[in-house]
């Protein structure tokens, strides 16, 4: 089996975006509330930031909550934010010690007062961290993000700030909450779920896509390190051939 180490001599992926599947159904295999699954999940979402911070990954987006999850009821989506601040508080020395910076994209002004409270501190309070950017997509819609920097243009070119023909994708780029993050280069799903979920539309469109059966609470390091290492067997081309390449 691969090691960390093993991982860490091959190409990497310098952006990677996880959406964490599977919390709910793994609570209902053991006969328990949905809660219990998230729970369980936040311990994998700390061994994962820690793993990629060592193996050398610079940047980690997490598809933490949705537009969408709005939607569930209320109840657990109260003990969603409430496990947010919980998490939050006591995860801030983690991500201090293995130099992890906590960086938020999607409408975060959404989330309760408290929890957007927390998640403002430990941005803070990590802000001068290097060695890898964790990213949570909280109250995420890609097609809402792209709405709204199609409105932000739109308001623009209408003050004659920008002109329509120079729009290109830096322009786009720009005004899209992952303005400071580079494109993903390798997006893993869990639960055996093969969709992308308005996940990052826009920043996908030449990522490598893994899909695993293994459910978020269940996600260990050997999984991780399987995902990375599939990667680096993979040939990106981004619409040239191979022999371009070589």
């Amino acid at each position: 089996m691969d090691t960390i180490d093993d991982i860490k001599n091959g190409k990497l992926p310098k952006h990677l975006a996880i959406i964490m599947d599977g919390n709910g159904r793994w609570a209902k295999q053991k006969g328990r509330l949905r809660v219990f699954g998230h729970e369980h999940g936040v311990k994998a979402v700390r061994d994962v930031a820690v793993n990629c911070s060592k193996i050398g990954i610079k940047y980690l987006t997490l598809y933490a909550f949705s537009t969408e999850n709005w939607k569930r009821p209320k109840i657990e989506v109260d003990t969603l934010m409430k496990l947010l601040v919980s998490s939050l508080k006591k995860e801030l020395p983690t991500l201090n010690e293995n130099d992890i910076k906590l960086n938020a994209i999607g409408n975060i002004e959404s989330l309760p007062a408290r929890a957007l409270a927390e998640l403002k501190e430990v941005m803070a309070k990590t802000s001068q961290n290097s060695t890898m950017t964790l990213t949570l997509a909280l109250s995420y819609g890609s097609r809402e993000e792209i709405k709204n920097a199609i409105q932000s243009i739109s308001a623009k070119v209408k003050n004659n700030i920008i002109s329509p023909e120079n729009i290109d994708e830096t322009i786009i780029n720009n005004h899209l909450y992952t303005r400071n993050l580079p494109d993903v280069d390798l997006l893993i799903r869990t639960s055996g779920e093969h969709r992308i979920s308005n996940f990052l539309l826009w920043q996908i469109a030449y990522a490598e896509l893994y899909f695993t059966d293994v459910f978020w609470p269940d996600f260990k390091e050997h999984h991780l390190l399987e995902a990375i290492k599939n990667y680096q067997h993979r040939e990106r081309r981004f619409g040239k051939t191979s022999e371009q390449l070589n």
